[in-house]
């Protein structure tokens, strides 16, 4: 006779007992278990040296020095470029313009080539990007999940034929020049196609995981800072309605805008729990015993209102919140550990070293969009109130509707 241990349920909801867990090496990912059309093989559900292997390559892109060449550099001519039709016309909405700007930035460092250049092209790959955001989230989809599943994987068919396949042929022409020595290796993109390219074989990446893992880096860089970006409009909208002394602040000071969206990060995570399944038996500092098979719920926003932590306003929304020393800003949104988010950095910056100051201070691409939204005198529209979005259960915006008070 045999039995079935159903697997446990463990909750985590201190911000102590979820450093723990980050950090600890038998917890496997599982907070994409569902979304497998498009996160199967990616590199955040990999574990032990498949993961270590594939991260280390592709850490080599996401260092500081890249950062602050995005942001310097680039960030800036892109976001003038989508902003410019929405500020002639006096008014956007902020979910799908921030979604579209954030993916003009992530399809740089995913390696996504839009050679037409032409703005049909661009909503071709919006509506891609869109549906693989859906797959990835499809634990949370409303309606049919098994119709949105097939939906998501036609897409990324799709997806492959028109973007990949020809990028992927781009940078193998251009590394038999290198190895020919008809080529520098500057020719090469500095993007994540081009690490996976150059190494299908020591990793064994099929083209679909190549395709999905450069589906995941679009979708991740595009719909975490864009849902973060609107939200902390909101936010500020908020805050500057019960203080409106305060109301040029975020034009003149940037520090505030980077610290709202911290702000915003830790009460409002993009993935409101963080999934892991325990290999082992453990312990927790406080004593809250692990075992091998169990489920490990982290609820990130208990955890990141830890009033043990943030203090007992740790609910509110706070852009001046003072973090104690050893606490992130914005909790453990963007986790710890080897699952960590690789790009967090370039979304939203770093903590200001009060040794160094200004000089070479990264804010992060999306409080830098925030601030120059209110440059533009960015205001709610007080004529169209702003939707949830109904097809997720988790709380996103569906519409936001803004105007500008300001011209360019």
């Amino acid at each position: 006779m045999s039995t079935t241990t159903t697997p446990r349920t463990v909750t985590i909801d201190t911000y102590a007992a979820a450093q723990q867990c980050y950090r600890n090496r038998d917890l496997r990912q599982g907070s994409y278990d569902e979304g497998d059309v498009v996160m199967a093989d990616v590199v955040i559900n990999l574990h032990g040296a498949e993961h270590r292997n594939r991260r280390r390559l592709e850490n080599r892109l996401f260092r500081r020095d890249t950062f602050w060449h995005y942001e310097q550099d680039l960030f800036p001519a892109i976001f003038d470029e989508t902003l410019a039709p929405h500020l002639a016309a006096g008014r956007t909405e902020l979910v799908r313009f921030s979604h579209q700007l954030m993916m003009n930035l992530a399809a740089l460092t995913a390696g996504v080539d839009r050679p037409e250049g032409t703005p049909e092209e661009t909503f071709r790959l919006y509506d891609y990007l869109m549906l693989f955001i859906e797959g990835a989230t499809i634990a949370h989809h409303t309606g049919d999940k098994e119709a949105k599943s097939a939906e998501v994987h036609a897409a990324l068919q799709a997806f492959h034929r028109e973007f990949l396949a020809p990028g992927i042929e781009r940078r193998r022409a251009i590394l038999d020049r290198i190895a020919a020595g008809a080529a520098q290796e500057s020719e090469l993109p500095p993007d994540v196609l081009s690490v996976l390219v150059r190494n299908q074989d020591n990793l064994d990446l099929t083209p679909e995981i190549i395709c999905r893992e450069v589906a995941f880096y679009l979708l991740a860089g595009a719909h975490t800072s864009a849902t973060a970006f609107t939200r902390t409009m909101h936010n500020i909208f908020s805050w500057l309605a019960e203080h409106p002394e305060a109301a040029e602040q975020p034009r003149q000071d940037r520090l505030f805008c980077q610290r709202a969206t911290h702000e915003t990060i830790r009460l409002q995570p993009s993935s409101p729990v963080a999934v892991r399944w325990a290999e082992a038996d453990f312990e927790l500092a406080d004593a809250t015993a692990v075992r091998a098979g169990d489920k490990v719920v982290i609820d990130l926003p208990a955890v990141n209102r830890d009033p043990a932590v943030y203090g007992e306003d740790a609910d509110d929304f706070n852009p001046l919140r003072k973090v104690p020393e050893g606490a992130h800003p914005w909790g453990l949104s963007f986790g710890m550990g080897m699952h960590a988010c690789i790009g967090q950095d370039l979304a939203a910056g770093v903590v200001l070293d009060p040794d160094t100051g200004f000089a070479g201070h990264l804010f992060g691409v999306t409080p830098v969009a925030v601030q120059t939204m209110f440059d533009h005198g960015c205001v709610p529209d007080p004529d169209d109130l702003p939707q949830m979005d109904a097809s997720t259960t988790r709380p996103y915006f569906g519409r936001y509707p803004v105007i500008f008070t300001r011209g360019a």
